[in-house]
Formats: C-alpha cells, structure tokens, sequence
C-alpha cells in the first residue's frame, strides 16, 4: 500500500502531520482549502492540510487523520470535504462528536468551526487564514461583553491584548453583536480609561454635517455656525474616539478622516490652522469593507489605516452555547431572578436564529418578562444550521420538540432517530455489506439486520 505524505507548511512552527492519501486519489492535485487544526488534545499542535475528498478521523492506526487520544474511538469521525462545503458525520463513537458545545451525529460545518472528540479539540482554519491557535481566556466577560463559548473567550483573549496598546482598531461584527460594547471595553481596560470615550454614529449623521461634528467648526463657518464648535477628534483628546458604522462615511470625507488618523491633525470647518489631538481611534462596521474596496466605494489606504488591528465578533447563531448565560445575564440586569423565565421558554429561546443577535436576544427576553411567553418570536419554517440527529428527521423527532413528549416517549424517539441515522451511514461505508457492517460495529449479524429491517434499510428473511 502506498502511503503519500501531504505537507502544507508556514513558517509558523507547526507539524504537519503525514496524511494518508492512498485512498484519496483527487487529493494529490486538489487545491488545499482548509486546514484541520489540533487545539488541545493529545496531539495538540498538529496540523493537517485537507483538499476536498473524504478523511476518517479516530485513533486507528490506519485513519487518514490518527488522534492518540484514548477518548477518542478507532473510527470516530468521517469529514466530507467538498469545493463549497464541509460535512461532518460521527460514525458510532462511544463518546460522542460535538461543535461548539453541542453534540451532533451528521452536521455541515463552515470553516473556523471546532469539533471535539473525546478530549481533543479540532478546528477547520481557512487556508487563506493563519492556523495560530489563541489561547483561551478564563473570562467570561470584557466589560459588557458577554459569552463563555470558545469563540468569545478566544475573542476575549485578543481583545485583552489589543486593549493595551495604542494602534487605531477595526471591529467587524453583524448588527447586534455587541460592537460598541467592545469598543468601550477596549477602551475601558486600557491605558486611557481616565480619558473621555466619545462615540460617533457616522449612519446617523446628515452628510452635510459630518466635517462638522469629527473636526468641528468655526463660527460663521457656515449657515448655522453660531459659535466656535469642537469636533469629536478634539472632544476626544487624551481618550478614545468610537466611529460607528464607518462604512457609511461618504468618500468625499475619507481623505480627511485619513490625514487625521495619519498626521493626528484636524483642521475645523472654517479654519485655517490644524489642530494636534491624542486620541486612539476604534471603527466599527457591519459591512464587507473589503468588498467595498474593491468596488470603489470605500479608500483602500483609508481601511488599511483603520485596520491596524483587526477584531471579528460572532453572531449569536455561531455561538448559541452562550445563549443561557446571555439570558441570566439580561435578567440580572432587570433586577429579575433567572426562575422569571421557564425552561420550557429558555429551550424555546435557544432553537431561535437570531438575526438580530444579542440585541434581539435582549429585546425579546424583556418582552416576554413584562408580556410572558405570547411575545417569544415564532420560530422559522426552516430551522436555522444546526447540529441535527440527520438530515432526514421530521420536525417531530428533533430535540426541542422532543422535550415536550413524556420521558419514555422521548428518549424513544431520539434513539430511533440515532440508530437509523448510525446504521445508514454505516451500510454506505460497508458498501451495503452486511457481515462486513456487523464486524465494524461489533454487533451480531443477526441482531443487526433485525435493526436494518426495523428502519427500512434492507429487505429479505431475518
């Protein structure tokens, strides 16, 4: 048997380890995409390049990816690796396969997940992306941001070291994941928390009036100009200058929101001479700036000077293990117990996507304490990307729904699920072959057609 070895190496300092590619003809010119990351574990500081085709994860020697952790079962985990996706499919492990906190047996998972197995944490890294691991945090909470997800405390660590120094900061997040809070922790645990935090909302000012309130004005400036004015950059000496939504600022104003970050001048409207201020500029944004590069609506020298240091926030949907300490942490600062809401609500909370994300989550959580549980949001006709049981479960057979039933009934109806979900996937990789699935399983033939008949998989005589 050939054994190829796949290296995909940076000057990071990290092991690539031998991949088995005899099985996987494609790999051998396939364009690398994503690479497979070991966060903790056993074998933590591995890395694995992976090009699309099919990779079989667990502790046997003759997995394509071999994990020495002895949490982890022979045959573990299967990762299906195509052009525009990635799935992930538990093949019978005896301890489970989670992403971010919540177990799965068939899954798609988009890069920058991590898997855990056993005691070993897997992440997918984007090739585009370095594969450098942050360490974890050990808080839950930087200033008012909230979260104990893997995501946040890695976000968490990087924020606590950006916070120390002076660069200017980009905060790239959806709407309502919390980028003014960030901006106000960078702010309050760094070097200039005794300084003002000024905030400006680019979107919420009239255009015409933007020069105005970041450099200010002079009297007479224009029509309006009753006195001397001072802008946010002055305002803002000594401390920190927050530009919500910069992507909406005009491109006729860029230049000079460029030379202010550049020189760190401003000239009022109306004026003749500059001004020297010492402030440390935070942006923030919901828009592909990049993007907006690209099509001229936005300076490329302008995002690269906002961009010094770069912080990604999550969306809710990313991170919904966060979702309980979210709720008890709105609750606190309502004044209200956690028992104000049930947990047939929390669960009801937790299946819901959140588009607008905590800011939504926080909305909703106060509507449904003052108005109860006729103001929960309805949930979508297409559940959002989760970890399912399988592609093909009903409705009525996921968990949350589940919850409702009787004990017995429930945990019935789960199970079925799983065994229908574990036996087809082990009949596709058995290539159908009974006798061969009842040795890989260790399940007597005999019982494990009983089963294959029981979910429509095989027909014929027990």
């Amino acid at each position: 048997m050939v054994r190829a070895v796949a290296r995909f190496g940076d000057d990071s300092g990290e092991e690539d380890r031998q991949l088995r590619t005899d099985a996987l003809p494609a790999m051998r010119s396939a364009r690398v995409r994503v690479r497979l990351v070991v966060l903790n574990g056993p074998d933590a500081g591995q890395s694995y390049p992976l090009a699309p085709g099919r990779y079989r994860v667990g502790a046997d020697a003759s997995s394509d990816v071999v994990l020495a952790d002895r949490a982890v079962s022979r045959s573990h985990l299967l990762l299906d690796v195509r052009e525009d996706s990635i799935q992930a499919v538990d093949v019978g492990s005896r301890n489970g396969s989670f992403c971010e906190g919540m177990r799965f047996t068939t899954l798609e998972v988009r890069p920058g997940a991590v898997l855990t197995l056993g005691t070993t944490e897997l992440k997918l890294v984007p090739e585009s992306e370095k594969a450098h691991a942050l360490p974890l945090s050990n808080r839950e909470r930087f200033g008012n941001l909230v979260g104990q997800s893997r995501r946040m405390r890695e976000v968490f660590t990087l924020l606590e070291r950006v916070a120390q120094g002076e660069s200017d900061v980009l905060i790239q997040g959806e709407t309502g994941t919390g980028k003014e809070l960030c901006a106000e922790g960078l702010h309050t645990h760094g070097g200039r928390s005794k300084g003002p935090f000024v905030i400006v909302d680019l979107a919420g000012v009239a255009p015409q009036l933007l020069e105005s309130e970041l450099f200010g004005h002079v009297k007479g400036a224009f029509t309006g100009a009753q006195a001397d004015r001072a802008g946010a950059f002055e305002r803002a000496h000594g401390g920190t200058l927050f530009l919500d939504e910069v992507g909406e600022l005009p491109l006729e104003v860029q230049p000079r929101l460029l030379r202010a970050l550049e020189r760190r001048q401003v000239k009022r409207v109306g004026a003749n001479d500059y001004r020297s201020v010492n402030v440390r500029v935070v942006a923030a944004t919901h828009q592909d700036l990049e993007g907006a590069v690209k099509t001229n609506r936005f300076r490329g020298d302008l995002f690269h000077r906002l961009a010094v240091l770069r912080v990604a926030l999550p969306p809710l949907r990313e991170r919904p293990e966060d979702i309980p300490l979210l709720i008890d942490t709105v609750l606190e600062r309502m004044g209200k117990p956690p028992s104000a809401l049930s947990d047939q609500t929390r669960a009801l909370l937790a299946q819901y996507p959140w588009p607008g994300n905590v800011r939504e989550l926080r909305n909703v959580v106060d509507r449904v304490v003052s108005l109860g549980e006729s103001a929960l949001p309805d949930l979508p006709d297409t559940p959002p990307a989760r970890p399912r049981l399988s592609p093909e479960l009903s409705p009525e057979d996921t968990v949350p729904l589940a919850l409702e039933l009787p004990f017995k009934e429930a945990k019935e109806r789960l199970i079925e699920g799983f065994e229908r979900d574990y036996l087809r996937t082990l009949l596709e990789r058995c290539g159908g072959n009974v006798s061969k699935a009842s040795r890989e399983a260790g399940i007597d033939r005999v019982y494990l057609r009983k089963l294959l008949r029981k979910h429509g998989l095989v027909t014929g005589p027990d």
